[in-house]
């Protein structure tokens, strides 16, 4: 179902942009439906393109299918970085079916696969492993406060292979009123905890991306002060699983926007998009999925959601930013675009 996403998405941008090509200045950030995991990819002004996972396999390739179509709308025929956030099947899985489709350049990661649990995980860190193999591909890890090397943003290290940044980023710091509104965790042993989350900064737009970090690792990062300050675009931890997206990282951030990779029956849990949506400051919920679970009391507005109820589709959403602050999100299933001032302050 890839042309379902090129094909909407090009009238989208069609309607929004008049038929004119994409500016230069600006940055494009795609969300690939891959139905419950994650895959988004990011084009920089600078012409550099950054993927942040690979969905799932199988499918008949369907996911590494959707990725390159959004590629090829995008105007790439290479991805320059692969970065995974960690080895979950829903995030690394799409990779052998990826690499036979399209050329990829360097491959991020947060280390060794740390989660043994004789089964898929294990299975999907081997196969890129095996890919690492061949020799034609770079390979880095990063750790915590270390910066990506993609050129035209700035994306740093928040969380890596269970470490996180020790002192709070420029600009935040401040006490966290909010951690009393989150209850005390146990620790998570599974990879989700290790996932390799960053902050990407554009001009004067801010987004985070941090993988499945879980709640108990988001207490360390935001408790007893807020490590990140306020944030313009939240994409949204764990497809919106409750393991997930705690008041005192949700509330604390203050997100305009906040943009959810679940699936119909993945993520999308009650609870979360009950606290995103009630969260201090937001705008606009957009879900990748009607979830299910939420129902009609839960969910965002339809005309903020790429799938609703009924047959796969494989609607994707795009957010084209500027450096201003500004930006635009559009949907490819009912083609508007809803814009997003620049911050007066």
């Amino acid at each position: 179902m890839a042309v379902a996403f090129v094909g909407a998405l090009a009238s989208a941008q069609a309607q929004s942009q008049g038929n004119a090509k994409p500016d230069a200045h600006k940055l494009r950030i795609y969300f690939m439906d891959v139905e419950g995991g994650q895959s988004t990819l990011f084009i920089t002004p600078a012409g550099q393109s950054l993927l942040v996972d690979t969905g799932w396999p199988g499918s008949n390739g369907r996911d590494a299918d959707r990725i390159v179509a959004a590629a090829k709308q995008a105007g790439i025929s290479k991805i320059d970085y692969v970065m995974f956030t960690h080895y979950h099947v829903d995030h690394v899985g799409g990779l052998p079916q990826l690499a036979e489709r399209i050329p990829i350049g360097t491959f991020i990661d947060h280390g060794p696969n740390r989660e043994m649990d004789k089964g898929v995980t294990e299975a999907g860190y081997a196969a890129y492993q095996k890919i690492l193999a061949t020799g034609k591909y770079k390979n880095i890890h990063l750790k915590p406060g270390d910066v990506l090397p993609v050129k035209g943003i700035t994306a740093t290290v928040i969380s890596s292979d269970g470490n996180l940044i020790a002192n709070p980023l420029p600009g935040a710091g401040e006490a966290n009123s909010y951690c009393q509104q989150s209850e005390v965790r146990p620790a998570d042993q599974t990879e989700n905890a290790r996932s390799l989350g960053i902050e990407i900064n554009f001009g004067k737009l801010k987004l985070i991306d941090l993988g499945d970090l879980t709640w108990d690792k988001e207490m360390q990062l935001m408790c007893p002060a807020n490590k990140l300050g306020h944030i313009d675009v939240y994409i949204v931890s764990h497809h919106g699983w409750n393991q997930s997206s705690s008041p005192a990282l949700v509330d604390a951030i203050h997100s305009r926007v906040a943009i959810m990779d679940n699936g119909a029956d993945k993520g999308g849990s009650t609870p979360t998009l009950q606290t995103i949506r009630s969260a201090p400051g937001l705008e606009t919920l957009w879900q990748i999925h009607y979830s299910n679970e939420g129902g009609e009391a839960n969910n965002t507005d339809a005309e903020y959601i790429a799938n609703p109820k009924g047959p796969d589709a494989g609607y994707g959403l795009e957010l084209v930013a500027s450096p201003d602050g500004s930006f635009d999100v559009i949907n490819a299933r009912t083609q508007k675009t809803k814009h997003y001032e620049a911050k007066s302050n």
